[in-house]
């Protein structure tokens, strides 16, 4: 399999997590950062390479990387956890909204989310790492509470300040209205996966919704 990263950095993204945990608390000593990176990449090269999730293991992983199994168990307690953040490493922030436009705003958050749509569908990698995520509940929660989550939080604050501007009515739910503008992305994405996301999809989503939910005058 040789699927292309085309959903963010890896070796960038391993290594800001790392640094932002500090030390392991189970060990009293800084964490190596160079080594989490050297961690997810081997995992990644792996399953590139045409080794199964299945075929995984975590000694396998270990020369892979270059360090001792140890090193490996210090920083996850199983593959599926290893997993998890090999899945946050492929993943790309969501840009802040400019705060300018809440029209622009909003579809700059569409956009990310059709891009982040392509993306699954043409990384063979992508898929796969999702794929035994989503297989793990627990796993797929914290994916959502983690990371999800902070992308709908987002969404909502562009959504209320719509509404303190006048832009957006306010007698309805904001989650309701947040689902509004993320689900047709998200269906042909998730749901439909043969249905087109082509340029301007996400300037005629926003367009249409926001035409509804205008205020009333």
């Amino acid at each position: 399999m040789n699927g292309s990263r085309t959903a963010g950095t890896t070796g960038e993204a391993a290594g800001t997590r790392a640094a932002g945990e500090g030390a392991d608390p189970r060990r009293g000593r800084p964490r190596n950062a160079a080594a989490d990176t050297a961690i997810i990449e081997a995992v990644l090269h792996l399953i590139e390479d045409g080794v199964s999730i299945g075929e995984l293991s975590m000694e396998r992983i270990a020369r892979q990387a270059g360090v001792g199994k140890a090193t490996v168990y210090r920083r996850w307690p199983g593959k599926s956890e290893l997993m998890l953040d090999v899945m946050r490493s492929l993943d790309t922030d969501i840009p802040p909204p400019a705060g300018e436009s809440v029209r622009d705003d909003l579809v700059g958050i569409i956009e990310f989310l059709r891009i982040r749509g392509l993306a699954k569908r043409n990384s063979a990698l992508l898929r796969t790492v999702v794929t035994h995520v989503k297989a793990q509940p627990a796993l797929w929660r914290e994916y959502h509470e983690t990371v999800v989550q902070a992308r709908r939080e987002v969404l909502l604050s562009v959504l209320r300040r719509g509404m303190e501007r006048g832009e957006i009515r306010t007698d309805r739910d904001t989650d309701l209205l947040a689902d509004l503008f993320v689900g047709p992305v998200l269906s042909r994405a998730l749901l439909h996966e043969w249905a087109d996301l082509p340029e301007g999809l996400a300037e005629e989503i926003v367009d249409t919704v926001l035409d509804g939910v205008r205020p009333r005058t």
